[in-house]
């Protein structure tokens, strides 16, 4: 059966409504759309529920800095309907920007969250966190879900979307799911279409540094002294490092010695194209 392609808030609404009405749950997907296995599997985790499963497309204006590529952004609607009609999605909802900021991106209110979206991606890209805190407390706001699932690649902002809910009483459940990766290890994300053949071979590159630091800290070397020499190795393969660093899982805060559950965060360019990952690790108590 199509996907029942929703455009405007009203329209949502009604759906969702008659939904609740009728005491059923509402599962929700927000992506850009041009979407791939890991916005998939984000599906698939919804579907799982036995709920109503809402997945929305929107490229989000206010996420995007003054030179970042929001004009270039992949926009795929058609592959995309075509992709999600295999899967249970009860509505695709597919705003223009004058539904979700009807007074203009400038003029909009928003959503901004102190501390945690002023680091690593929140310093690299100023506004960025606002801009999706907005848009997802936008679209909260009008599917009203039970549970929201989220990738664990874009981990930061997996956090931020769980402090706002905490901190605005949002009686949303947040679900991640673990990042999909390419057979080399690659992250699967809309922007590494952006790269060419050669871009593409090296890119696999960030994960194995990534890695080769988590084994560094696992077997006892210092976690600074790790991500330096990754730091170097990435220059080696041809990235520009933009960071690199091991944090608290919880918070993303510098660790102390007592912490055991990190992750090791990374942002590079490889060309035109900013690549972002990371890894979870334990540490084990001595």
């Amino acid at each position: 059966m199509p996907v029942p392609v929703v455009k405007t808030v009203k329209h949502a609404r009604e759906l969702v409504a008659a939904w609740k009405s009728s005491g059923e749950k509402v599962a929700f997907v927000p992506t850009m759309g041009n979407l791939h296995a890991g916005h998939l599997a984000l599906v698939r985790a919804a579907n799982v529920l036995g709920a109503r499963c809402v997945v929305s497309i929107f490229v989000n204006p206010m996420q995007f800095g003054e030179n970042e590529d929001f004009g270039t952004y992949p926009r795929t609607l058609a592959h995309d309907i075509a992709r999600l009609n295999d899967y249970q999605v009860d509505m695709l909802f597919t705003p223009g920007a004058a539904e979700i900021y009807p007074q203009g991106v400038n003029m909009s209110t928003f959503v901004d969250l102190p501390g945690l979206s002023q680091i690593l991606e929140g310093e690299s890209r100023p506004g960025f966190f606002r801009g999706v805190a907005t848009v997802v407390c936008k679209l909260f706001n009008i599917v009203q879900p039970d549970i929201a699932f989220f990738g664990e690649k874009d981990y930061q902002q997996l956090l931020v979307i769980r402090r706002m809910v905490a901190d605005l009483c949002m009686p949303i459940k947040i679900h991640s799911v673990a990042t999909v990766r390419e057979d080399d290890g690659l992250a699967m994300s809309s922007r590494n279409g952006y790269l060419d053949a050669t871009q593409r071979e090296q890119a696999a590159g960030l994960q194995r540094c990534l890695q080769h630091v988590v084994d560094a800290i696992q077997g006892g070397m210092d976690a600074e002294f790790a991500v330096v020499h990754a730091s170097q190795e990435l220059e080696k393969l041809g990235f520009i490092p933009d960071y690199i660093v091991v944090r608290r899982q919880q918070d993303l805060a510098v660790p102390n010695e007592d912490d055991v559950a990190l992750i090791v965060l990374a942002a590079a360019r490889l060309g035109h194209t900013r690549l972002i990952d990371n890894i979870t690790f334990d540490l084990e108590l001595i």
